[in-house]
Parts: C-alpha cells; sequence; structure tokens
C-alpha cells in the first residue's frame, strides 16, 4: 500500500464547505471559496449561518436558496455519501467471513495479511520485537506524528485491535479500513479518535440530508470531506505544527488556535479572508470547520488530492483527501 496522489479536475471555480455533523437545531455554517484569475486569489466570498429557527427561514430551504444564490456546482460536506456494501446487497448471505462481495472480501484479505506479517516478525524475533513494542508504547509529545505509516510493521497495540475487532460491512465502508491503514495511529495521537464513517451520524441526519438533496440543483456536485484528516495533511505539508492541533481542544486556547490555523492556511493557500468573517470563523468551531471542508474541495478543484483505490468504491463515496 501506498499514498498516490491524481485525480479528475473539476471545471468550476466556486466550492463550499458544510459541516452537517450534529442535531436538529444545531446551527449549520455554508462557506464559499471563489476563485479570481486577475492575481490568481481566492477569496472567502460568503459565510453563511443556518439555523432553524421558526421566525425565519427554515435551515433546509435557506440551504437550498444559498446554494441556488451564489451558483454553486461544488459542495464538500462532512457526511458519507455512500453506504456500506450489506445495504444494497441482494444475495443469500453466506457470513461475514464468506461474503463473495470483492470490496468485503479484499479488506478481509488484506486486514490477516498484515496481522499474519506482524505475527511472524514476533514469532521470528520476539525479543526484539518486544523490545520495539516498548519503545513504540511510549508517549512522546516530540514524536513525528508520520514517522510510520499505521499500517508499516511492526503494528501499534490499537492499530492491532482495531484490525482485530474486524471489519463489519454492515456498518463499515471498505474506506474506513483504506483510511484505518494509513491514518488510524495520527488520529488516535492528534484527536483520540479513529475514522469511523457513521459513528457520529445519527439516524435524523440520515433522513434529513436524504430529504435535503433531493431538493439541491441537478448540477450540484456533492464530494465527503473530513475536517481531521485535512488538518492532519496540512501538519504533514509543514503548513501547520503539532501543537495547533493539541491546543484547538484547550478551552482558553481554542479561539486562539483556530486564529493560528486560519491564519497560516490563508498564507499557504493564497485565500483572502474579510475580517468579520474571519471572526465568525475563529469563534465558531462549525464554521471552521465547513471552512476546512471547503479548503478540501479548493484541492480538488486544483487536481491536488490522494489518489484512492478502487476497490473503496470513490465513485460512490466520493471522498476527498486533500494534500498540500
Amino acid at each position: 500500500m501506498n499514498l498516490l496522489t491524481s485525480g479528475e479536475t473539476l471545471s468550476n471555480n466556486r466550492v463550499a464547505g458544510l459541516s452537517m455533523k450534529g442535531g436538529r437545531r444545531d446551527n449549520f455554517f455554508f462557506c464559499l471559496l471563489d476563485h479570481f484569475e486577475d492575481g490568481d486569489r481566492w477569496f472567502l466570498k460568503s459565510v453563511l449561518q443556518v439555523q432553524d429557527d421558526d421566525e425565519v427561514e427554515d435551515g433546509d430551504d435557506a440551504i437550498r436558496t444559498w446554494i441556488e444564490k451564489f451558483e454553486v456546482d461544488n459542495v464538500v460536506i462532512d457526511f458519507p455519501l455512500s453506504h456500506p456494501a450489506c445495504h444494497d446487497c441482494e444475495i443469500d448471505c453466506p457470513g461475514i467471513n464468506k461474503c463473495p462481495v470483492y470490496e468485503v472480501s479484499h479488506v478481509q484479505k488484506e486486514a490477516q495479511a498484515i496481522l499474519d506479517k506482524d505475527e511472524e516478525l514476533q514469532r521470528t524475533n520476539p525479543k526484539h520485537y518486544e523490545r520495539e513494542r516498548n519503545i513504540d508504547d511510549l508517549f512522546d509529545y516530540g514524536r513525528d506524528i508520520f514517522e510510520k505509516w499505521p499500517v508499516e510493521h511492526l503494528l501499534s497495540r490499537s492499530f492491532k485491535r482495531r484490525l482485530k475487532k474486524g471489519f463489519i460491512p454492515y456498518w463499515n465502508r471498505t474506506l474506513d479500513f483504506w483510511v484505518w491503514c494509513f491514518y488510524h495511529d495520527q488520529l488516535l495521537n492528534l484527536f483520540k479518535t479513529t475514522f469511523d464513517s457513521f459513528g457520529n451520524t445519527s439516524l435524523m441526519i440520515l433522513s434529513r440530508f436524504s430529504y435535503m438533496k433531493r431538493h439541491f440543483p441537478k448540477s450540484l456536485n456533492m464530494f465527503e470531506g473530513n475536517v481531521n484528516l485535512t488538518l492532519i495533511e496540512l501538519i504533514r505539508s509543514k503548513t501547520l505544527l503539532k501543537k495547533n492541533i493539541q491546543n484547538m481542544s484547550d478551552l482558553d486556547l481554542g479561539v486562539e488556535a483556530r486564529l493560528d490555523i486560519i491564519k497560516k492556511v490563508e498564507n499557504k493557500l493564497n485565500i483572502f479572508i474579510y475580517d468579520n468573517d474571519l471572526e465568525v470563523l475563529v469563534k465558531n468551531p462549525r464554521a471552521f470547520d465547513s471552512f476546512l471542508l471547503a479548503i478540501a474541495g479548493q484541492r480538488k478543484l486544483l487536481n491536488k488530492t490522494i489518489d484512492i483505490p478502487d476497490w473503496t468504491r470513490p465513485e460512490k463515496t466520493k471522498f476527498i483527501l486533500p494534500y498540500f
């Protein structure tokens, strides 16, 4: 396994980000990035707060109105656009371990191969394995989180547990497994979480989005992004520091951390942000997330995304993993 870069370039020069995480009464923020050839600059053209309130336009209608008003062709959301393999399967199910569906059987085979190789290392040189394991378990703030990918051997204890727990085709997408292989340890290190397509997605949000997208313009291109993975790639490009992410979760330093991140991204990607919009992004974590999703969309427009293997069904997931 390796990380390659490629992808299909989108023709439009305008992209929006929308963080869909949360409940029915949560505020949503739309962030629109627009490109101007004069000076080759990107502008944060609009930051829209969408709030469900009986006294104002319904939030679902407001999103559609906003898309039509700004003639948005590309939207990136932090929400699964595809389903696990079992969702649409109609075969007489023989069980997970005997599943004939290629994506599922491929993941099962890959996961077992990774575990077998790790087991072989442990069996052939147990003392060296245990010594390396103890070093790997040491918590070190200064350690480079990209010293090795999780899929490289020897495996971290947490990633090994993740693989042994198994891939569940009625809950996990094959995309999940691919992300685990490359980002499981980094996600755990920086955000104390792992990648799970539906772990933070409620049935209500699933139903709401299914309703909403039926009213979007037929020409609208929708893509899936992930805020944490985008931040990790910004660290990998040396745009951000590890401490920028660690400070985000601090109640006192969170606002300053978001401001520092936005300023660095603004400088790196040649983006202009008006002061009043900057204040919204800094004070509202949901607006900040939507901004980063729009950034992921900008990389898609520029054909700067990491190629994801065919067995993850990228034509269905529409998943964007940017590189900088």
